[in-house]
């Protein structure tokens, strides 16, 4: 298995006697997940598997189960609050998911994002096998400038969302060939995408248009994040367009020219602090190897982004 961070994990609830099924399948989904309620039709016997897939920053869930009811009620919110997101998708079965008054049927080819900071019930029968993606909410809330649940349905058939549920299907299959960066940049990629998906039919003016202006500064970005010269001026000059497209394309996804590069440029550190070609390279090498202008302001921006240092983000992948 890959060294890291980055952990694959196993639970079969064959492994242990009938009357503790519940007992590890409640347990499991509760370490992973949130707190919730679990409703089970037959309590003395429950069949269920997850493979969990996790770094520091996102996880992944496949699964299969018997009938199950998940509810997660205002009083449990009140004593374990959770804002992340989910994205949740059935490969198999059906999903019924009920977040604020609204009810969502689930079938193959449709996904839904959530947040866990509002009440919800799901439930799914015995020929359910699902997806469950973990999503820091500053991921959603900040780009997508809004905080109200988004249980609509997301359409996984066609587009962008064909490409997101190819992707998540390939993350799974490939769990025991991945290292920490390879996981972490595919989930990036995937909350890229999906957070595109999410406001595409919001956009005003020419769609396609924003569309491709957009997509077009985000690979530059990722491309040349590590040139401490990049700028808002910079790319508006190498792409052709003036700054104020590049401007309006980032604005309808809820972000700017200067936080998208700084995003790119503490995910650039973020990979290296992981990758264990770069062990040799110290936090200030990273930080102009990366375009930042001093070490300093990478931490602080490192810090304010993931929760940890630098230094302490390396100390966890050794």
């Amino acid at each position: 298995m890959p060294t890291g961070s980055y952990v694959v994990e196993t639970t079969r609830t064959a492994e242990v006697a009938a009357g503790e099924q519940t007992d590890l399948w409640s347990e499991r989904v509760g370490t992973y997940q949130t707190r919730m309620d679990y409703k089970y039709p037959r309590a003395e016997v429950f069949r269920g598997e997850m493979i969990r897939q996790r770094s520091d920053t996102y996880q992944v869930v496949t699964w299969h189960s018997d009938q199950i009811e998940y509810v997660r009620t205002p009083g449990l919110i009140r004593q374990m609050p959770d804002p992340d997101y989910r994205l949740l998708f059935p490969l198999s079965g059906e999903l019924r998911l009920r977040q604020d008054d609204q009810e969502v049927r689930l079938t193959p080819g449709m996904g839904s994002l959530f947040t866990l900071g509002a009440p919800f019930e799901l439930r799914h029968g015995a020929s359910l096998r699902g997806v469950i993606m973990s999503i820091p909410a500053q991921e959603i809330d900040g780009p997508l400038n809004r905080k109200a649940p988004l249980a609509t349905g997301l359409d996984l058939t066609k587009g962008l969302g064909r490409v997101v549920h190819s992707v998540m299907r390939s993350l799974n299959e490939e769990r025991d060939h991945l290292t920490t960066p390879q996981f972490d940049a595919v989930c990036d990629r995937v909350v890229e995408l999906l957070r595109m998906l999410a406001c595409g039919d919001d956009r005003p003016g020419p769609p396609g248009q924003l569309t491709e202006v957009e997509a077009m500064v985000r690979r530059y970005v990722r491309d040349h994040a590590a040139d401490p010269g990049l700028s808002g001026n910079s790319m508006a000059r190498a792409l052709g367009w003036s700054l104020r497209q590049i401007q309006l394309a980032l604005q309808h996804v809820g972000t700017t020219p200067r936080d998208l590069i700084r995003e790119e440029r503490l995910r650039l550190v973020r990979e290296r602090l992981l990758c264990t070609d770069c062990t040799h390279m110290t936090i200030t090498d990273l930080a102009y190897a990366s375009g930042f202008s001093s070490a300093s302001a990478m931490s602080t921006a490192f810090h304010r982004r993931f929760g940890v240092s630098p230094r302490e983000m390396r100390h966890k992948a050794r």
